[in-house]
């Protein structure tokens, strides 16, 4: 365990009040969740915004970003690997509403979900731990009990959590790692039957997922 700074009693509130309110917003029902979005949204980048970081510290600048751009044909080499083999096992299926604005929507939500880990999550973890690994791996495990009760989606999003805050670290940018995890969130989608991942639902909308519908 690293020194904790006088500033760790502010960071600690800042990861409950962050997280809590994700996960308040993932377990309420649909009618709340629309209503719950837009303030954890606001809430969330105002905190990260609030001490007025640089471009690249927060990742969306050009830092890194050609370094990291191996990151999208590796994630297309194994997003058409896992269309062929899912194929061949008979799970490939459409996407869930496949429409543009719906495929656009994800990406932009996977972008932010990046947001989420790399400014938000992780750098309010770090002066906890001396180890740069165990950061990581527990910013990966905040990651994936998101997405509880869904256990395919933990899995997958505890693998690719901790190898995205690992890559982050190295190239500090979080444009690439966004579309690779679109790009790899889809691929799941159409290669992973739905009853197993019920469209990609977490919380409770995980839970009244009935035979292709999602009960209100």
């Amino acid at each position: 365990m690293a020194e904790i700074p006088s500033s760790g009693t502010r960071y600690l509130i800042e990861l409950f009040v962050g997280y809590g309110a994700i996960i308040g917003t993932i377990w309420s029902p649909g009618h709340w969740q629309n209503i719950l979005s837009p303030f954890v949204l606001v809430l969330t980048l105002g905190i990260i915004l609030w001490r007025r970081p640089s471009r690249d510290d927060l990742g969306v600048g050009m830092r890194g970003l050609f370094a990291s751009l191996w990151i999208l044909p590796a994630a297309i080499g194994l997003a058409a690997a896992s269309v062929f083999v899912a194929a061949r096992l008979g799970t490939l299926h459409p996407l869930y509403h496949a429409d543009t604005g719906h495929v656009m929507g994800y990406i932009l939500w996977t972008i932010y979900q990046q947001v989420l880990l790399q400014d938000y999550f992780m750098p309010r973890l770090e002066p906890f731990f001396t180890n740069d690994a165990i950061t990581v791996t527990v910013t990966g495990v905040l990651f994936a009990a998101a997405h509880l009760p869904n256990l395919v989606l933990v899995a997958a999003t505890l693998v690719w959590g901790i190898v995205s805050c690992a890559v982050f670290r190295r190239y500090r940018n979080l444009w690439i790692l966004g579309l690779a995890q679109g790009l790899l969130g889809l691929c799941f989608a159409v290669c992973v039957p739905d009853a197993m991942h019920h469209h990609l639902r977490v919380g409770l909308g995980y839970l009244r997922y009935r035979g292709g519908n999602i009960l209100k």
